[in-house]
């Protein structure tokens, strides 16, 4: 644990529990949410080619969890860390010229 605090610049244990609450409750959130979103489209489960729709509700799930990992990070108080590493992350996926870096 201490690695990860000191890579991600984290002084306290609370700060690293919160932080990997945030990860977790993001991820399941995005998972969740990506279903109704893929419905809303007029692609369902049932009624679909399974290809088509997990490859659509996969696809919807990391725009979903981008914008969740910022909205719940600062909900825990942790908006600092969390632009950061998003910044970060869509740098290194080619979307850094999107971004303003500061």
């Amino acid at each position: 644990m201490n690695k990860l605090k000191e890579r991600w610049g984290i002084v306290t244990n609370f700060q690293l529990v919160i932080i990997l609450l945030v990860f977790a409750i993001t991820g399941s959130s995005a998972a969740k949410l990506a279903s109704p979103v893929v419905e809303f489209f007029g692609i369902y489960r049932e009624t679909s080619a399974w290809y088509i729709y997990w490859s659509l509700r996969i696809l919807l799930i990391f725009p979903i969890y981008q914008v969740l990992l910022v909205l719940f990070g600062w909900i825990f108080g942790q908006f600092e860390f969390f632009w950061a590493f998003e910044k970060k992350m869509l740098t290194r996926l080619g979307f850094g010229r999107y971004l303003n870096h500061e």
